[in-house]
């Protein structure tokens, strides 16, 4: 039987955490009543989770297990899990425990209410004050400042995604904590929901400050993609023309002085800086027109529409 539901579940060392969480999951989905797959993905796990996740496979058969040849993050984890679901509808969680699979019922029930992903808002959550809820308020306000998706909780891993939506998402670096931003720039209709945080029971954390960095890139990249993908050279052409005009408009004002006022330009930085922009402005446009080459090949070879159909009606609608 096919499964309706995939649950998708990266795992990196939580040997003590996997078994509990399974059986968890089948205690939640079971009350449900629909056909269901869990798919652990194991991200090059050093511990005993492998061994751990095989004896899960052999003893139930809705259990699949991905290994990765090494440790690729979380994120190609999760597209591994993505590429390999069977479902209609895809839940992402965390292995470590923290998200509680009761939560799932709510979620799907809001996801059948019209929405297209539904994702999870822990409250109150049991982490540290100063290293992971602050900095989560504030990149949470950050990102939905820069990408317009607002939502309180950004790093929850729990969410329940159609698969049609799963489908069009291409997961890089870090990116996995941006899948609203992303289902939203294809059209998607998005919904949170007030989940469970549990405290860890087993193993230790993966997250930290550390990953502040490598967030902050990831976020620059998907405002880009998310915004100017199909358009940089209003990106790069604008920046051009702003450094390239200035740089126009101080040699202009140089050789005004040098030949009517007699001014002489030697030992004077600022002619240097003048050149400089306008190299820099000319850079920059090259750079914006490459970009656009670069943009209609990667959809013209590959088919690739720059736009996602919600539904079809009338005439519109295929024939059958």
């Amino acid at each position: 039987m096919t499964p309706a539901i995939s649950i998708v579940i990266p795992v990196f060392n939580e040997t003590d955490n996997v078994q509990p969480l399974h059986a968890e999951i089948v205690r939640a989905m079971e009350a449900l009543g629909e056909p269901f797959e869990v798919l652990f993905i194991d991200d090059g796990s050093s511990d005993g989770s492998p061994e751990k996740l095989e004896q899960l496979a052999q003893q139930d058969n809705r259990v699949g297990v991905i290994r990765l040849a090494r440790n690729f993050g979380q994120t190609a984890a999760m597209a591994a899990g993505f590429a390999h679901a069977r479902g209609d509808v895809i839940v992402a969680m965390d292995a470590d425990g923290q998200n509680d699979p009761a939560d799932i019922g709510p979620m799907l029930k809001r996801l059948r209410d019209g929405y297209d992903v539904v994702a999870g808002w822990r409250y109150p959550r049991h982490d540290s004050y100063w290293t992971r809820l602050v900095p989560s308020m504030m990149a949470n306000a950050l990102i939905g400042r820069i990408t317009g998706v607002r939502l309180h909780d950004y790093g929850c891993t729990l969410k329940v995604l159609r698969r049609e939506v799963v489908q069009g998402l291409r997961l890089y670096g870090e990116m996995h904590r941006f899948i609203p931003a992303l289902a939203d720039d294809v059209g998607a209709r998005i919904a949170e929901v007030v989940v469970h945080h549990r405290p860890r029971r087993f193993g230790t954390s993966k997250y930290g400050l550390s990953r502040t960095i490598r967030v902050i890139l990831d976020l620059i990249t998907v405002k880009f993609m998310s915004s100017y993908s199909t358009r940089p050279i209003q990106v790069f052409g604008v920046v051009g023309l702003v450094t390239g005009g200035i740089g126009a408009l101080i040699t202009a004002l140089l050789g005004f002085e040098r030949i009517f006022l007699g001014i002489p330009l030697a030992n004077r930085p600022i002619v240097w800086l003048g050149i400089l922009l306008v190299l820099m402005g000319m850079q920059f446009i090259t750079m914006g027109l490459l970009g656009e080459l670069l943009v209609r090949t990667y959809h013209e070879s590959q088919g690739k529409p720059v736009y996602r159909v919600g539904a079809l009606f009338g005439a519109a609608k295929p024939s059958s």
